[in-house]
């Protein structure tokens, strides 16, 4: 045994060998914990411990499997497969089904998946005569879970005055009776949610001192991975297992606690000393994994926090590349910088694709670099999730726009009928169907003529199909008069799409909403880049052959080793690359606005920003835009707080960062218009604003006017020669002017777009040099 310890360092070898009480083990990051913990594991089993006296808990199946083929290495397969080592969840069902009977169970009780506990809540909210679009099953399901991750019974949350009180002020009053409704429908089937695993455990140790004593007597040594990650029901159920003994011993990394939305609370680990006073606390202070500038830069971040335990993370790798800061005009240019920086690493250093990442903040951003990946050329992954293009509330939102050129599309037809819930159910869509094929016509005709056709619905069906037939007419008559980013903010408001989208505020909901954004963002772009190359098509129907071609190239080539690869720092916690890109680095992005006001949430955005800089070996690059297209319009921004965080000797900065940066984009837009009128409204139903409206809007587009549109004082002294900062496509030279008509244009080299023309009366820059 002891020549196998030989392979560990000092710290990770005391750590291993102390067990005979509580050890906390702070693990910066790339310092070797999963080594430690295997090596621990392996050292108690050597020491005569028998495996069946061990509890190893982890946070996902990967980590339980991986942790245990390395045991076996060590020590054998036989012994390690008599370990006690898996999941939080499924060591603890292990125990309920044997001890099913003291907490009124069946052994074989049946465990709900997320998508089983989502329909039994619908068809509860259903029952209640409750507004499903208010009372979402998702976001019910939500707020239960996080009940039950600090167990709150439906007996407690119904006392609670300031659970009711959120809960009236979400416009959701009654979720206490649907969690009610909801335990009592699991237990009557026999069945747990995944949050029961915890709850019910919990129970069973607290009501039951002889069946906790029975685990206490077994578990003679406890380890738990990812401790910083841990909820509160996590964090009892140790706590009890452990009491008698104290040999319990904590992996984690307080600086990595990036999980609060899922319920994890930092202060089980801040605080594991408080409870165990006797605690030995061990450092893995050298990382790895990086080199000496991308540690040392990351340090300099992390020790602004305030909540953490002080270490000194260290690396002895090559001093390596200082990280890059590179700052661009737009959103835009920010996509084709990267995308440009990988293609010249490629050509200079040959790395491999899948050595490269690109890191962002939330998933609607990934359509940029998408987007500047595809036009390089460069094969890519969208890891934990979906290209842009494919998610569902995209797809949704692209079916609307399909059956508004094309009648006939009866794919898009099925997936919006009922997007969002109008009541027309499957049964109606199925008699459509059938009598579409009957008569040999699409289903829209039918709809058009449902007595025609002989579609046999009741009066209050026949009135939904109108409602939506009505609907999307007007669309189809808007079609022929508006561009596609004027048509695309109709769509998304008048069906509904936009009111669903805001009154979603869970974290999977607000993602959502987001994308809906970013489409409207990428809709936008494609309407102000064909207006200034003086193109014509901007027509819905022109957007939709373009997001054809985009997707039809997204395709899988050649294996995942061979794609950089695309995520957000949440999905990347665990994983390490060569080089590494973190994007989007601006204020009330990253820092988000719903954290950056609240101490607690600012902390944890700045160790989600130092989990992103440390999964780099090589190289880590961070970007940001001065300008940024959100919430229907071109928003300016200023850099993120981070990065007058990080010491400058360890960057390399484009410009100057501004100290104390902490101003928020400008307001407004489509999206604001939103908020606004829900504000007005004072909680009423939303309505959506009248035809006139937009027929008004309409007359005033730049669209219209395009004819009588005077050029601007910078496009009317504009030279060959001179420099411009563009709006989108950052700096560049003008190499050539030319006369088309009553039109001008400007033949500009840009450093990143490369070479545009560009129709000065739609053109927006200045001029910077002469």
């Amino acid at each position: 045994m002891e020549k196998l310890l030989d392979s560990l360092n000092d710290v990770q070898r005391a750590a291993v060998q102390f067990c005979d009480g509580p050890s906390l083990v702070i693990a910066g990051a790339g310092s070797g914990k999963t080594r430690v913990l295997t090596y621990k594991i392996a050292y108690l089993l050597e020491q005569g411990l028998p495996p069946y006296y061990i509890l190893a808990l982890t946070f996902t199946n990967k980590a339980s499997r991986e942790m245990k083929s390395r045991i076996a290495e060590l020590v054998g397969e036989k012994r390690a497969r008599r370990l006690w080592m898996g999941t939080f969840h499924s060591i603890f069902s292990r125990i309920l089904r044997s001890e099913a009977e003291a907490i009124g169970f069946q052994s074989n009780f049946t465990i709900f998946d997320t998508s089983d506990s989502n329909n039994l809540i619908r068809l509860i909210i259903k029952e209640l005569k409750l507004d499903d679009k208010l009372y979402r099953p998702a976001g019910v399901h939500g707020q239960i879970s996080r009940a039950k991750n600090s167990l709150i019974t439906p007996k407690m949350y119904a006392a609670n005055a300031e659970i009711l009180d959120y809960d009236r002020m979400s416009r959701r009053p009654r979720i206490f009776e649907i969690y009610e409704r909801y335990q009592n429908r699991l237990r009557a089937a026999n069945s747990m949610d995944f949050d029961d695993l915890l709850v019910y455990t919990n129970i069973l140790f607290r009501d039951h001192p002889d069946v906790l004593e029975k685990y206490r007597n077994q578990f003679q040594y406890i380890l738990v991975d990812e401790y910083q990650d841990t909820n509160f029901a996590q964090h009892l159920i140790v706590k009890q297992l452990a009491d008698a003994h104290h040999r319990v011993c904590v992996v984690g990394d307080d600086a990595q606690s990036i999980y609060s939305f899922r319920g994890a609370n930092i202060d089980n680990i801040l605080k594991f000393k408080s409870n165990y006073p006797e605690t030995q606390i061990f450092k893995l202070e050298q990382n790895y994994r990086s080199t000496q500038n991308i540690v040392n830069a990351a340090n300099s971040l992390i020790k602004k926090n305030t909540e953490q335990i002080a270490k000194d993370v260290f690396s002895e790798n090559e001093e390596g590349e200082k990280i890059e800061v590179i700052q661009a005009f737009s959103d835009f240019e920010e996509g084709l910088i990267v995308a440009n920086k990988i293609a010249r690493m490629r050509l200079e250093q040959h790395p491999s694709y899948g050595d490269f990442a690109i890191l962002y903040r939330t998933n609607a951003q990934s359509r940029i670099f998408e987007e500047a990946l595809r036009k390089k050329n460069i094969p890519y992954r969208i890891y934990g999730g979906l290209s842009f293009y494919q998610r569902k509330e995209i797809k949704d939102i692209i079916s609307y726009f399909r059956l508004i050129v094309n009648r006939s599309d009866e794919d898009a037809f099925r997936r919006i009928v009922n997007y969002p819930a109008r009541g027309i159910g499957d049964v109606t869509v199925g008699k459509i169907s059938s009598s579409a094929q009957l008569h040999g016509v699409s289903l829209w005709k039918v709809l058009s003529e449902p007595l025609a056709y002989n579609l046999e619905v009741n009066s209050g069906t026949a009135k939904k199909l109108t409602g939506f037939y009505e609907l999307m007419s007007r669309f189809m008559e808007q079609n022929e008069q508006l561009n596609a980013y004027e048509l695309a903010q109709l769509v998304v408001k008048e069906s509904g799409i936009a009111k669903e989208a805001y009154d979603d505020m869970t974290p999977e909901g607000m993602s959502r909403a987001q994308n809906v954004q970013e489409l409207l963002s990428a809709i936008n772009e494609f309407v102000d880049t064909r207006l200034e190359e003086g193109e014509e098509n901007l027509k819905l129907v022109d957007f939709l052959s373009e997001v054809s071609l985009l997707t039809d190239q997204d395709t899988d080539q050649g294996s995942d080793d061979e794609k950089v690869t695309l995520m957000t720092i949440h999905s990347a916690k665990g994983l390490e690359f060569e080089h590494v890109f973190v994007v989007g680095l601006e204020e009330d992005l990253f820092p988000s606005s719903m954290a950056k006001n609240e101490m607690r949430g600012l902390e944890e955005e700045r160790r989600l920003f130092y989990v992103a800089v440390t999964r780099a070996k090589k190289t880590c690059t961070i970007t940001w835009a001065k300008s940024r297209f959100r919430n229907g319009q071109t928003n300016m921004c200023r850099q993120s707080r981070f990065l007058t965080d990080m010491d400058e000797r360890f960057l390399s900065v484009d410009g100057n960062l501004e100290a104390g940066s902490d101003s928020s984009p400008v307001a407004g837009g489509f999206w604001e218009t939103m908020r606004q009128e829900r504000v007005q409204s004072n909680g009423a139903s939303y309505t959506p604003p009248s035809r006139r409206e937009y027929a008004d809007s309409k007359k005033r587009s730049s669209v219209q006017s395009s004819s009588s549109m005077p050029l601007s004082k910078e496009a009317v002294g504009l030279r060959e020669g001179q420099v411009i900062e563009h709006e989108r496509f950052g700096r560049g030279v003008v190499t050539a002017i030319e006369m088309d008509g009553s039109n001008r244009r400007a033949f500009v080299d840009f450093e990143s777009a490369g070479r545009k023309q560009l129709l000065l009366k739609f053109a927006k820059f200045k001029i910077v040099e002469e």
